[in-house]
């Protein structure tokens, strides 16, 4: 599955405003499934370190996502990194994106 990158700052407020989200230790997901097409925004705040790290941090939560897209419907999607997201191992955070899918409903 093939995903474009949400670019305006509407755009992310209406999936903040989605009832489909999940708190992890590293990171946040916000979830508006069953739109026309796969769209993700990656978010790390200046609460994450400087721009290495947030920068970092993106990265990681970007690989996260193209390993999880072909679990997931179709829709719009924002990761929101937390601190610990550039310690914990990336197993753990697949562990913890699947039990998101689980939960929220939006695994194919």
């Amino acid at each position: 599955m093939h995903y474009e990158s949400l670019k305006r700052t509407a755009d992310f407020n209406r999936v903040y405003k989605s009832d489909k989200r999940w708190h992890d230790k590293a990171f946040v997901l916000f979830a508006v499934p069953d739109s026309k097409r796969c769209r993700v925004g990656f978010v790390a705040s200046k609460k994450i370190g400087n721009a290495v790290k947030r920068a970092r941090a993106k990265r990681r939560l970007r690989a996260l996502f193209l390993k999880m897209v072909p679990l997931l419907k179709d829709g719009e999607y924002v990761l929101v990194a937390k601190p610990p997201v550039l310690n914990v191992p990336f197993s753990e955070l697949e562990k913890a994106f699947r039990r998101a899918i689980k939960r929220l409903d939006i695994g194919q």
